[in-house]
């Protein structure tokens, strides 16, 4: 009896320690990350950056895997699919969680919530709000307001795409301002950002890596920044804040796995992701590309995740948009 009393002991102690191991020898293979981005971007840069670390921290390879088109549909699709066993994450963008959900409807092939597990937040992505000065004669927005109340749908407006964070700041300028302009949408920013030049679109909000380097050449005036707060790369520059109280339009990145994957993992990879974005040459390096470092929890990527889609989600159906 004793024997039989002492080997349950010992049977329930193996169990119990079970779940302690399986974390301890996480990772024990090689862990794709899957950007949903051709190879270059801002997310293929950030993404390639904490798998290197993670590499070395967590003894495994971490192996990004570029999966382009349908505006990032397919490769988050792949992750929302792939075994909930955190040997498969995404790193996605505000438009792939926050806006296509909602945009594309109830056929749309993931719920981000539903279908995703947060890990956490690691960027954001500041647009500027720039004008072509040879077509546009306000230097500030409160005169850009003005001029464009005064020329109805007479301005138009480029972005990277229908539903892009760059398409709904200008459309969520125009439904708190009471204006009225053209958007005209292109397939990406490097495609609009020759127009924009010309003079064919006279406007745009989109990413400060792209645009700042043509707001210094004077080819371009930047009016405004779409973040809260004034940021590093120009404290003089205003924010659109200061002139339409809470305005916000942001591009954001984030690490996601497979919606049942053990919090024990990603809790694991989210310490680790979070102490790698607060490295001082992680802080610089993000800083120079133009980008602000974020190091969230798993719980603070799910609220930033709900508050956009409600924000992105309220434009839209303003808006009346549909998807091309």
């Amino acid at each position: 009896m004793k024997l039989a009393s002492l080997a349950a002991t010992c049977l329930a102690l193996a169990l119990g320690a079970a779940p302690a191991l399986a974390d301890t020898a996480y990772p024990s293979k090689a862990v794709t990350i899957v950007v949903p981005f051709s190879a270059g971007g801002t997310a293929d840069i950030i993404a390639r950056m904490a798998a290197e670390h993670l590499q070395k921290k967590l003894g495994q390879p971490f192996v990004v895997e570029n999966i382009g088109g349908g505006g990032g549909v397919a490769g988050v699709e792949k992750v929302v699919k792939a075994a909930p066993d955190g040997y498969t994450l995404a790193l996605a963008s505000t438009s792939n969680l926050s806006v296509h959900p909602t945009l594309y409807g109830a056929k749309f092939p993931y719920q981000t919530l539903r279908d995703l597990k947060p890990i956490s937040q690691v960027s954001v992505v500041p647009n500027i709000l720039v004008i072509n000065p040879d077509k546009i004669p306000a230097r500030n927005v409160p005169d850009l307001i003005a001029y464009l109340k005064a020329n109805p749908d007479k301005v138009s407006f480029g972005s990277s795409g229908t539903g892009t964070t760059q398409h709904l700041a200008g459309e969520l300028f125009m439904q708190r301002t009471g204006t009225k302009m053209v958007h005209i949408p292109y397939k990406g920013s490097s495609a609009m950002l020759p127009d924009l030049l010309s003079g064919t679109v006279e406007l745009s909000f989109d990413n400060v890596p792209l645009l700042l380097p043509h707001v210094k050449s004077g080819k371009l005036i930047a009016l405004a920044v779409a973040t809260p707060d004034r940021q590093d790369f120009d404290k003089n520059l205003p924010t659109v804040a200061e002139t339409v109280p809470g305005f916000e339009a942001t591009a954001w990145h984030g690490f996601l796995a497979p919606a049942k994957t053990p919090d024990a993992i990603t809790d694991k990879l989210s310490t680790e992701i979070q102490a790698f974005m607060k490295q001082p040459e992680t802080i610089k390096k993000m800083q120079e590309l133009g980008m602000t470092p974020m190091a969230t929890t798993p719980a603070e990527f799910t609220d930033l995740i709900k508050s956009m889609t409600v924000q992105w989600k309220d434009v839209i159906e303003k808006g009346n948009i549909k998807p091309n």
